[in-house]
């Protein structure tokens, strides 16, 4: 049995990585949510873009690991994390994955077994929209960049190969 010195005090849910990415969510849909909607599709744009150039192996992998296991869906709102912390911890992590062992709100959040996740960061900009229009965001005003891409035996010719050469981390095995 562990001596109570050596029993962590659970954190709050605040005080995790998930819980921060929750907060700056909520924070973040005010924002947009009063300018003009052209300029919320726009956030839109802006966040595919990070969600594209975040699409990487070596995090995927990553996530895989930090999460004991990370789905399709998994990876995406792993992503949402980094994109939560900001454009240094963004950047930082997408050039080398090895990164997210150094965040105290990763070790935290590890500790307690608790996945590295941003859900609501990606619903941002239609969450504004909503807010701002009363409507969804318009349907195909985004696009997804794959220009830089290639993965032997990959096409975008048809809508099953598409998500895969849309994104070299997916799946992480066939």
């Amino acid at each position: 049995m562990a001596s109570s010195s050596s029993r962590r005090s659970p954190r709050s849910r605040s005080e995790t990585a998930v819980g921060h990415s929750e907060a700056v969510a909520r924070e973040a849909v005010s924002l947009p949510a009063c300018r003009p909607a052209e300029e919320i599709v726009a956030a839109q744009q802006v966040l595919w873009d990070l969600m594209a150039e975040s699409c990487t192996l070596p995090l995927r992998a990553a996530a895989h690991l930090v999460s004991g296991g990370c789905s399709d869906d998994g990876f995406d709102y792993f992503r949402g994390w980094p994109i939560a912390q900001g454009r240094e911890v963004f950047e930082t992590m997408v050039a080398g994955p090895d990164a997210l062992a150094g965040p105290p709100l990763v070790q935290a959040s590890a500790a307690d077994g608790l996945d590295l996740e941003g859900e609501d960061v990606l619903g941002v900009a239609w969450t504004a929209h909503l807010m701002a229009t009363g409507e969804q965001l318009p349907a195909g005003e985004f696009t997804f960049d794959t220009r830089n891409w290639t993965l032997p035996g990959t096409s975008t010719s048809t809508t099953g190969e598409r998500r895969l050469a849309a994104c070299p981390a997916w799946p992480l095995s066939t």
